[in-house]
């Protein structure tokens, strides 16, 4: 029995390329086929979650999305990695600044995650184990950031499972260092590590915990193209 298409994602192998931008939202991975990809040919659209496939200064590219928390970025990124043959996964997507220096607008190379979430118990590691970012990735990341002129800064961030928190332990994570809080990139780092793969997240700070400004949903889905820049600079 063939382990494609799952039943999440409706490709055949061939259909995906070697490296692929995943966003939360999937119509933030449609605007960017559109505006970065030439001959871009959609290979997903099963629950919604869009995937497409074309080229980047001529090398193949796959956009998709991945759903909102670990759970749902879990079961795409492993099926990428472990039954598509994807070999590098860059997920770009919004995050909260804790880091009272990062404004609206602002990046984060999120160099490893810390997360509340139990997703990385599945392994049954003797331990603790720190989800990291592919050294490579990030390092070109940081370079583009300085040669675009970005404002970008490179750290810890939190993978967290709730949104809407009832009892933050904001204050603790960032005395601690962490930078910011998304929900997606510990999972990315645990399942690229099984699979012997590569990733990255980057970040654009969507919204300033302490103060509580925040960007709205369009603009979440559109203007976020300094990140994109940058991640479509390590294709």
């Amino acid at each position: 029995m063939k382990n494609t298409p799952t039943p999440h994602i409706g490709a055949e192998n061939g259909d995906i390329a070697p490296i692929v931008l995943m966003a939360g939202d999937p119509l933030r991975a449609k605007f960017i086929a559109e505006n970065y990809l030439e001959n871009p040919v959609q290979f997903n659209d099963i629950r919604g979650m869009l995937g497409f496939t074309g080229t980047y200064k001529d090398r193949p590219v796959s956009v998709m999305g991945h759903g909102m928390g670990i759970p749902s970025i879990g079961i795409y990124t492993w099926e990428l990695f472990n039954f598509f043959g994807v070999e590098t996964i860059i997920r770009i997507g919004s995050a909260g600044a804790y880091h009272p220096d990062l404004k609206l607008g602002d990046l984060v190379l999120a160099q490893a995650a810390c997360t509340d979430s139990n997703y990385g118990a599945q392994f049954e590691l003797p331990g603790t184990f720190a989800p990291i970012a592919d050294f490579d990735l990030l390092r070109r990341a940081a370079d583009a950031c300085e040669q675009l002129g970005y404002h970008y800064k490179v750290g810890n961030v939190l993978s967290s499972d709730a949104f809407y928190c009832q009892h933050s332990k904001e204050g603790n994570w960032r005395k601690m260092g962490v930078l910011a809080v998304e929900m997606e990139a510990s999972a990315l780092y645990l399942n690229a590590a099984f699979a012997h793969k590569k990733a990255l997240t980057i970040c654009t700070i969507s919204d300033i915990v302490l103060t509580g400004e925040g960007l709205s949903a369009e603009a979440r889905r559109t203007s976020f193209t300094h990140m994109m820049e940058v991640a479509f600079s390590l294709v």
